[in-house]
């Protein structure tokens, strides 16, 4: 299937891309003959039109900003740190999914055993949770008062505890009230 060429040098027919038989030229282009050579090239050629293709769009981005920002001033969002971001999203699960306390779900953010957030990132997390948390102690007590058969006076102790639910008082009253 290959074709045939014109030895350039003695001019008899060869197969293309390969030595001519009489004279032993080779037939091949610089192209083919120095593949390692071509693709360093080609790299070259790519990493430069890359280049200069950012250059262009960040020197037009930039300018397009100055002549944004001097025809109207509008303050730029705050953007929120990742770690942030994610501490809200594990808080929002432990709220939502595991009924948790505020102090319940900071601990286990900032615990070493937990999720070792840094408490500024837990602080935001529980701040702005989105988290009904009198309706999160009302499950846990609902869910002590059938599996343990506790007394609404003994489930309010332990949502309240340090060392059970830590919520707050009110909330804890919230769930001792609405217990059936």
């Amino acid at each position: 299937m290959s074709k045939l060429v014109i030895c350039k040098s003695c001019g008899k027919e060869v197969a293309k891309g390969s030595k001519c038989p009489s004279c032993g030229k080779d037939q091949r282009n610089f192209f083919m003959k120095h593949k390692v050579v071509t693709v360093i090239i080609a790299l070259f050629i790519i990493v430069g039109i890359g280049s200069s293709g950012n250059k262009d769009s960040t020197a037009s981005t930039s300018s397009t900003k100055n002549a944004n920002t001097a025809s109207v001033s509008t303050p730029a969002k705050p953007t929120v740190p990742t770690e942030y971001t994610s501490a809200l999203a594990k808080a929002e699960t432990y709220g939502n999914t595991m009924s948790m306390s505020k102090a319940g779900i900071y601990d286990q953010l900032t615990s070493e055993n937990g999720e070792k957030f840094s408490p500024k990132s837990a602080q935001y997390a529980v701040d702005n949770a989105k988290i009904d948390y009198n309706a999160n102690a009302l499950k846990k007590a609902q869910e002590y008062q059938k599996t343990m058969s506790m007394s609404p006076s003994a489930v309010y102790d332990q949502l309240i505890s340090e060392n059970g639910e830590k919520f707050t008082p009110s909330e804890a009253q919230y769930a001792k009230d609405n217990l059936k």
